[in-house]
This record gives structure tokens, C-alpha cells and sequence, in this order.
């Protein structure tokens, strides 16, 4: 109402109005396509809403509550994060941080710490590692993996859970073996693997689905605490991952895969205008409750367009990294495997089908070629079998590794690469050895070639597995430059305003969004992010000094930088929150 009571004073030709927010003086560029009004200088916002955009003698008859004054820093539309986990964004908070880890011995030394930390039977967990990266390989090792025994010296008397980089592979000691029930005995899942030494024994490496049993038995510790417990550790755990994005000029979140107990938290939370940024989700939950239940979760835009649940998750294949990828041809450098298909085909038509008939975005993680074609053709087939059925807009999660002969589809069929920028540097140092020159060449992270082809490729990090920051995603978009400074088959590069659009109006759409956000136009949703740098212009190695000045979710400023610029009046609306 107030929104629409702005412009009805702004059509009647009041000599001045007062709107909630006032942004002049800065480099904005809109994304809008009309002819003229791409960029502006000052942006005005009601009730939520973007009411007014132009320069700054345009709005000048506009008063405001709150005037932010900037002297040509960049405005653009709020970063979304196209793919990423967002409670295991908040989780990995609370946890060991093993990103940075050198070598095996290190990661070793900080179990050891947190053990003489935890009580006796407490969980210790950690994520992040990833052994292709470090600088030397441990000893022993199973595979170019460690094997437990260090592990379980460091910490006897608690279970340690290490998730990989990828999350698709879990480092366990011998007391989380033994919760989990794995022995020499057990064997494999289907779409998983537990690793064993050349005696039988499990290294405490599992693969893909073999996660799960580990799962199981965390969860049976977890379930111990009283809801009330739980409820507050997930409710710091969505403060913390929420803080993370604001501070990194995210107002929107796409979210890859959650229960329907955490949906019931985010609706909560919604519900009582604690969620500061805006999520869109993902199902993932088993088939059978696919159907049963999907249905009732369904919602556009609740708590104030804070929510939306529209989709459905399934994981074809595992990550590159620990060779679960699933490839038409074996690995380079592991000839006896393909990697591991960790869907089975007939249980996801079926969902495939409860998708198209009840009007769900299907979501498919594939990153290995074979994995890819595998998903487009179920697309394809089910498109041609529900030809009343159109604009779908259903998603391959990753779309990291493709067939030359595939990448065209994507572009034909309407399919949207949901990819990550900063999966291509970050994983640049051991691709070519996992999958040879030719198969690289031809389909790695293959930008260019998706976007010649027609598709609306999207942009995100796959947080926690990568830094949540958009600006270091952005940059590997726009330069594909690893941190020794090669540069990873530089003709799949984006331009830098292809690269911003697939991390706003790109992202959008791949949403169904882009009549909401994604774009700075008169009537959008106020979600703004002000940069202290313009990525479009500066020099490229200036790029990653950029940093968030303002993160704007509808018109209310969720995070300001400590650093102040000149702005009136001096106190800011709303900064990093503390526990909902």
C-alpha cells in the first residue's frame, strides 16, 4: 500500500515526495534493457519497492527518511547466489575449518586440539579438506586419500567426521567408524563406496552414498538433544550463514537441497521477519515423500517474498575431486573407474514426472559428461512427452564436465546451467590429471560455449564447499585465473557484464524471478548492493579489492560496511543481527 501510495502522488505531480530510501550520486547500473536507461545515478524506494530511477536531477523533488550519498561508487542489483547449501553455510561456522589445511599432519594437529577440548563421546566435526591441494601426499594412503589411524590416535575417545571440499567423500577415525557400524564386512552402497586397504581394512574413507551411514549414526547423537536444543543451534546456524551472505552483497539465496524440517524452520523464522535475506529452495527429500507431501510445501513468496519453494533436488553423480564424477570414458589417472552414478534412473523419472505434472523446477546435480547426458536426455524425453508443458525452466546443477555433442542442448532445450566460477580455478590444478587435455579442452566449465549455445547460465559458489563471496566467483567468470596465475582455457571466459548478469537477473530467472528481482527498475524489489570499486571498469587485478559498501533487501539496509562513506543520517537502519 504505501508503495502504491508513492506513485500515486509521484503521477500526480507533487512538487516534492518522501520515500523510505534515497541512493543518489552513484554509478548504477540497472540491467534494466530499455534504451536509455541502463545506468543512473540515484534510485528511490517505498515500502519495500523501487519507486523512482534516474539521475540525480530527476529525483530531486524526492525526500527521504534515509539518504545514502555516494561520490560514483557502483550500485548494482543484489548479488543472488545461484547454488549453494545454505544451513551447511552456517554449520561449517560451528565446526573445523580445514579450507586452508597444507597437508594431512596439519588437519591431524587440529583434531588433536579440538580433542582435548570435547567431552568424552562428543562429535567432532570439521569440512573442507581436499588432498589434491595440499602439498604433499600423506602417509600412508589408499588412493591419494589418508587412512585413519593418525586420526584416531588424535582423538581416541571421540568420533571425528571430516567432510571433503566436495562434500561427496567423509574422513572418519575408528570411533566414528564404529558408530556408523562399518567393518571390513560392510559393504558398499549403491552409488557409494568405503574405501579398504590392501588388508580389507576400512580407511575411514567413504564415497558418495556411503555418507549416509555416517549420517545415521550423527544424527541418532544429535537426537539425544531436546528440539528446543536443536532448534536453537539451527536458528545461530541461519544468523551466522545469513551474516556471511549480507556482509558479501548477497540479498538472495538458492538454496541446493533441504528437508522439510529445515523448510519449516525457514517458514518459522519467515513468518516471524527473521530472515533477512531471501531464500529460494530446493527439496530434497525421497520420492515417496515427493509425492505425499511436495505439494503442501509448495510457496511463492512467503513472509514478505522472503520464501519460495519450488523445486526438486536429485544428485546424479558425485565431484570430480574424489573421482565420483560420472564420465562417459574412465579417469586419467584412475583407469579402473568411471565414477559413480548415485541415482537410480527409474526412481528420477519418477520424480521427473511429479515435477512436470504438479509445476516443480527439476534440479539435477551433474558434473561428469556421462552424468550430463544422462540428465538431458530424461529433460528431453519428458519435454517431448508433455509437449502442453512449456517454460520449465529446469535446471543441471554444476554442468562442470561436458560432451561437445551435449553442450548445444542445453541452449535448444530451454535447460539452465546453475554453474559456479569459482569451481573452475579453484579445481583448474588437478582437472587436466583426472580427465586428460582433450576431455578439458572440449567441456571443463565450458562458460562460452553454453552461452553461444542460448542457455541462461547462472553464477553461485556452492557454499561452503567455496567462500561464499560473489566478487571471487565473479572474477573467475571474467578471468579464469587460478592462483599461480595461469589462466584455465581462457576462450570460455564471460565478459564482465555477462559475468554480473549471472549473478543477478541470470539467477533470477533461473528462479522464475525476474518480474521481481535481479534488475533495478520501478516496481522490483528493493534489493541493492553498493561496491566501493566498479568491476565493470577497473583494471582486472583490481577486481577482488572491490568491496561491499551497503547490502540493501527490500529497502532495509541489512549490512554497511565499517568504513563509512558520506551518507545522511549517520546511523544505520538495521546491521548484522544476533540470534532470531
Amino acid at each position: 500500500m504505501k508503495y502504491l501510495a508513492f506513485l500515486t502522488m509521484l503521477a500526480a505531480g507533487a512538487p516534492a515526495q518522501q520515500a523510505d530510501l534515497l541512493i543518489r550520486g552513484g554509478r548504477i547500473v540497472t540491467l534494466n534493457p530499455a534504451a536509455g536507461q541502463e545506468t543512473a545515478e540515484a534510485i528511490a524506494v517505498s515500502g519495500g519497492r523501487i519507486v523512482a530511477v534516474g539521475s540525480d536531477a530527476d529525483l530531486r523533488n524526492i525526500t527521504a527518511k534515509r539518504v545514502i550519498t555516494l561520490h560514483g561508487e557502483l550500485v548494482i542489483p543484489g548479488f543472488i547466489e545461484g547454488h549453494g547449501h545454505f544451513m551447511g553455510l552456517g554449520e561449517v561456522k560451528t565446526q573445523l575449518n580445514l579450507r586452508n589445511a597444507r597437508n594431512w599432519n596439519q588437519i591431524v594437529a587440529m583434531v588433536h586440539a579440538a580433542a582435548l577440548e570435547a567431552k568424552p563421546g562428543d562429535w567432532i566435526l570439521g569440512g573442507g579438506w581436499h588432498q589434491a591441494k595440499w602439498d604433499s601426499e600423506p602417509q600412508p594412503n589408499v588412493e591419494g586419500f589418508p587412512v585413519e589411524a593418525e586420526l584416531s590416535k588424535a582423538a581416541p575417545n571421540n568420533p571425528v567426521w571430516l567432510t571433503h571440499a566436495s562434500y561427496h567423500a567423509s574422513m572418519l577415525n575408528a570411533a566414528a567408524l564404529k558408530a556408523a557400524g562399518i567393518s571390513a564386512s560392510t559393504p558398499d552402497p549403491a552409488g557409494g563406496k568405503i574405501l579398504h586397504d590392501a588388508q580389507g581394512k576400512p580407511t575411514g574413507l567413504l564415497n558418495e552414498t556411503a555418507q549416509g551411514l555416517v549420517t545415521t549414526a550423527y544424527q541418532d547423537y544429535q537426537d539425544k538433544k531436546t528440539p528446543a536444543e536443536r532448534e536453537a543451534e539451527q536458528r545461530r546456524e541461519v544468523v551466522l550463514a545469513s551474516n556471511d551472505c549480507l556482509q558479501k552483497g548477497i540479498t538472495s539465496f538458492e538454496d541446493a537441497g533441504s528437508p522439510l524440517a529445515t523448510v519449516d524452520l525457514f517458514k518459522k523464522l519467515a513468518g516471524e521477519g527473521k530472515l533477512p535475506l531471501r531464500l529460494w529452495v530446493m527439496l530434497r527429500i525421497p520420492t515417496d515423500e515427493v509425492v505425499k507431501r511436495a505439494n503442501s510445501y509448495k510457496m511463492l513468496g512467503y513472509g514478505d517474498d522472503h520464501l519460495t519453494v519450488r523445486a526438486l533436488k536429485r544428485i546424479m553423480d558425485g565431484a570430480l575431486g574424489s573421482r565420483g564424477a560420472w564420465f562417459l570414458e574412465p579417469y586419467s589417472d584412475m583407469p579402473s573407474t568411471s565414477g559413480l552414478n548415485t541415482q537410480d534412473l527409474g526412481d528420477l523419472r519418477r520424480v521427473a514426472d511429479f515435477a512436470i505434472q504438479n509445476g516443480f523446477q527439476l534440479c539435477v546435480h551433474a558434473i561428469g559428461d556421462r552424468a550430463n547426458r544422462e540428465a538431458l536426455n530424461l529433460y528431453e524425453s519428458e519435454f517431448m512427452a508433455y509437449p502442453d508443458k512449456t517454460n520449465l525452466r529446469w535446471r543441471i546443477e554444476h554442468a562442470q564436465h561436458l560432451s561437445a555433442a551435449d553442450i548445444p542442448r542445453f541452449g535448444k532445450l530451454g535447460v539452465i546451467p546453475a554453474m559456479q566460477g569459482i569451481h573452475c580455478t579453484s579445481d583448474a590444478s588437478f582437472v587436466v590429471a583426472r580427465i586428460g587435455e582433450k576431455r578439458a579442452a572440449e567441456g571443463a566449465y565450458s562458460w562460452r560455449k553454453l552461452v553461444d549455445s542460448g542457455a541462461i547460465m547462472g553464477n553461485g559458489t556452492d557454499a561452503p564447499v567455496e567462500d561464499v563471496d560473489p566478487i571471487a566467483s565473479y572474477y573467475a567468470t571474467v578471468t579464469r585465473r587460478t592462483k599461480d596465475g595461469t589462466v584455465f582455457f581462457p576462450e570460455e571466459r564471460l565478459t564482465r557484464m555477462e559475468a554480473l548478469r549471472t549473478y543477478t537477473i541470470n539467477n533470477a530467472y533461473a528462479a522464475f524471478q525476474e518480474d521481481e528481482k535481479g534488475s533495478l527498475m520501478r516496481g522490483k524489489l528493493a534489493d541493492i548492493t553498493v561496491l566501493s570499486k566498479n568491476i565493470l571498469t577497473v583494471p582486472e587485478d583490481e577486481i577482488q579489492q572491490a568491496r561491499v559498501l551497503f547490502t540493501i533487501v527490500g529497502g532495509k539496509v541489512q549490512y554497511e560496511s565499517p568504513v563509512k562513506i558520506s551518507f545522511e543520517p549517520a546511523t544505520p537502519d538495521r546491521g548484522l543481527q544476533s540470534a532470531p
